[in-house]
């Protein structure tokens, strides 16, 4: 019996190495020969190109949405076939100064509606799928017309497509009347504002340049990321429109189009700047939609994706992992409640045989994904030996994540609806930039008591699995206690850093700080 945690720990690792060898199986795909895809030169005369809308969801986004309308305004595509919709559901000042800022462009001649909801039914997915239809009277005039684009481009508030964008993706789209859509990659304006946003750059590098990559080279399916890409129109229609079923409307689109026949394509060379969240509990927030959202639209998809025609087997398994994934959240955060009792069993000597088993599991589900890590910096031209120090830091930050993540899972798993929380935003560029003190900041969660518990354990353990000898689950422990103590304690900084700022505001001046302030 002593050995009944340790048997059930290595059993639920055996079970997550699952998830390293598939990665794994991504790597080799790279090496397959990519899709040539074929390109229609745009007509030499502007006023033959097609007509595209730009489709701009915003909920409350005052510190970064009018940098997304100017940086849209600044597409190089004629003015007359450059159609731009705010779909802005805001209830605090961004609508209106974003109805300010659609009024001076439209008088510069761009053809900019800016359309107001009088509820969030739907959230994003509700947003977009209304930009669609006419917009009624709850829309000015000039504003409730449908769009008449047959592309439809898409960006979050807290991107800047480059000018060329519309230039490198449409001719994809004219060249294939099967293309359905064509994503572009994500680059990140504050990458090095901090660990966290360049950990964060590693985990979205690697989903691009390897997964999106691997699943083109092979056929799979490939999955529209909510922003910077371009859709057919028709391919949006002929797949039954947005849908707000799930967290992820974009993941349930993609899946129902691809189940349709349309083709999706990655431009692997095609950057589009974002801002990537700079606080724990926002980070938390955005990785609880994610998770949630793709486990519920499995729920919905996978009996379809297993019983609809014409989809090659490979297809419907990696279409089932891609759905699932997040499923190796709910086993980690599993894992992590036995740290200590397997450490402890190991220690009383019972199980010296399962030596072997550190060694051989952690080299089946711990090295794939440092390689998937790896491959994905050095496909995005970052150093190598710079992007080789990260990949400790970034293991440890999705052991860290995985309490927050299963309890999405588990909600997506038994049918909990929740609202759609968006992340916030704060223009955070450079390094001396702060979120203190500004909106909208991300609610707090009783995990992050629990995350400290379990890196308390997690230490605990690998300080008896160090003492029984057994070195590699002792390492393998600390990357538990790092990642879980890391996780809470920026979880629980906001409280204390506003905390801290506000008592700092209300400190009397110096009299000799008020005498030299006078001078000055």
């Amino acid at each position: 019996m002593e050995a009944t945690f340790l048997h059930l720990y290595y059993a639920l690792f055996l079970l997550l190495s699952g998830y390293g060898l598939h990665r794994a199986l991504l790597l080799l795909r790279l090496a397959k020969n990519r899709p040539q895809r074929k390109v229609r030169p745009l007509p030499e005369d502007p006023e033959c190109f097609p007509i595209v809308t730009v489709q701009l969801p915003i909920f409350n986004e005052l510190y970064v949405a009018e940098r997304l309308v100017r940086a849209v305004a600044g597409l190089d595509w004629p003015r007359n076939r450059l159609e731009i919709q705010i779909l802005d559901d805001s209830t605090d000042e961004t609508g209106s100064a974003l109805a300010a800022l659609a009024r001076e462009l439209r008088r510069e001649g761009f053809m900019i509606r800016h359309r107001r909801r009088t509820d969030r039914e739907g959230f994003k997915a509700g947003a977009l799928e209304a930009g669609l239809r006419d917009g009624g009277d709850s829309c000015p005039p000039e504003d409730r017309s449908p769009p008449r684009g047959d592309f439809l481009a898409i960006f979050d508030a807290d991107f800047l497509p480059g000018p060329a964008f519309l230039r490198r993706t449409i001719p994809l789209l004219l060249a294939d009347e099967g293309l359905g859509l064509v994503q572009a990659r994500w680059e990140h304006l504050n990458r090095d504002h901090s660990l966290l946003t360049r950990l964060q750059a590693v985990f979205l590098d690697a989903h691009f340049a390897v997964e999106h990559r691997a699943r083109q080279n092979a056929g799979h399916f490939l999955n529209f990321n909510g922003t910077a890409g371009v859709w057919r129109r028709r391919a949006i229609e002929e797949a039954g429109g947005w849908s707000h079923e799930t967290l992820t409307e974009d993941l349930d689109l993609s899946f129902r189009a691809q189940m349709k026949g349309w083709r999706f394509a990655y431009l692997h060379d095609l950057g589009v700047p974002s801002e990537l969240p700079v606080e724990m509990n926002a980070f938390k927030v955005q990785q609880h939609r994610w998770a949630k959202g793709a486990i519920e639209t499995a729920r919905k998809l996978l009996p379809r994706l297993w019983t609809a025609g014409e989809i090659p087997l490979g297809t419907r398994i990696e279409g089932t992992v891609h759905l699932t994934n997040n499923l190796a959240y709910l086993i980690m955060a599993a894992v992590s409640f036995l740290t200590l009792p397997a450490a402890l069993t190991r220690d009383s000597g019972g199980s010296a045989g399962f030596a072997w088993a550190d060694r051989w599991l952690l080299g089946i589900g711990l090295l794939p994904v440092l390689l998937y890590f790896l491959a994905g910096q050095r496909l995005t031209g970052r150093p190598f030996l710079r992007s080789l120090a990260l990949l400790p830091a970034a293991i440890s930050l999705g052991i860290g994540l995985s309490v927050n993540n299963a309890r999405a899972v588990l909600e997506g798993i038994f049918g909990r609806r929740s609202a759609f929380v968006r992340t916030p935003k704060y223009r955070i560029d450079g390094r001396e930039d702060t979120w203190l003190g500004k909106r909208y900041l991300a609610g707090r969660s009783f995990l992050r008591w629990i995350e400290v518990c379990l890196g308390l354990e997690a230490g605990a353990a690998a300080a008896v699995a160090w003492h029984a000898g057994a070195y590699s689950m002792a390492g393998f422990f600390l990357l538990f206690t790092a990642g879980y103590l890391y996780v809470a304690v920026l979880s629980l900084w906001p409280d204390a850093g506003e905390r801290l700022r506000r008592r700092l505001q209300t400190l009397p001046v110096p009299p000799a700080m008020e005498t030299a302030a006078g001078r000055s």
